[in-house]
């Protein structure tokens, strides 16, 4: 996979900060958020949303256990602090699909970062786009993408610190979360064992 300017509409300017800091990474990103947990493994955790691996919600009473999971991790990684919430696409920006419609809708604060163009299947390969905004921490402020991710309606979505060194990638069942050292990553894990995959790769 390769990450650059977009070809077309210009990344946001605010955010070459990110860009300069994640190309200086070992391993260099960005990448997808669904590859954090293969890139970052020896700093990466996975905390599982509901009760007993349950992957959806079916009434409010399991959306309200999954948003507290979800932003109880989110505070300890960011609170007091500032932190880029970021969503991805597939489509050109010149050419949205519905789909981007409703990830802009979600996520309306969120400007043009960077893209990645991703070559793993050559005979059909994607250009990802990353779309961002820096805002100060507050529980519950992406509670909408939070409910849209565990829905299952809005992959790709992360948030991370200004420095890149705390990572949360929320997905439809739980969330990938990367600390930055392995020593922080084994200690929130021990805050929340209950969340816990049982399995032992830790998935």
């Amino acid at each position: 996979m390769t990450g650059g300017p977009a070809a077309g509409p210009l990344p946001d300017p605010a955010h070459e900060h990110l860009t300069r800091l994640w190309q200086a990474h070992k391993p260099a990103g960005p990448v997808l958020p669904w590859e954090l947990k293969r890139v970052y493994g020896e700093r990466w955790v996975r905390f599982h949303s509901l009760p007993e691996s349950k992957r959806y919600a079916e009434d409010e009473a399991e959306y309200a256990v999954l948003l507290d999971r979800y932003n109880t991790v989110l505070d300890e990684l960011f609170a007091g602090g500032e932190a880029y919430v970021v969503t991805t696409d597939w489509a050109d920006p010149a050419e949205p699909t519905q789909w981007s419609a409703h990830r802009a809708a979600l996520h309306p604060e969120g400007t043009l970062w960077t893209t990645l163009d991703d070559t793993e299947d050559a005979d059909d390969p994607t250009r990802w786009y990353f779309y961002a905004d820096r805002r100060p921490w507050r529980r519950g402020c992406i509670d909408p993408l939070l409910r849209a991710v565990a829905d299952d309606t809005l992959p790709g979505v992360f948030v991370t610190d200004p420095g890149l060194t705390r990572i949360h990638h929320p997905y439809d069942g739980g969330a990938d979360v990367v600390l930055p050292t392995p020593g922080e990553r084994d200690r929130m894990r021990a805050r929340h064992t209950a969340w816990l995959s049982a399995h032992s790769s830790g998935y």
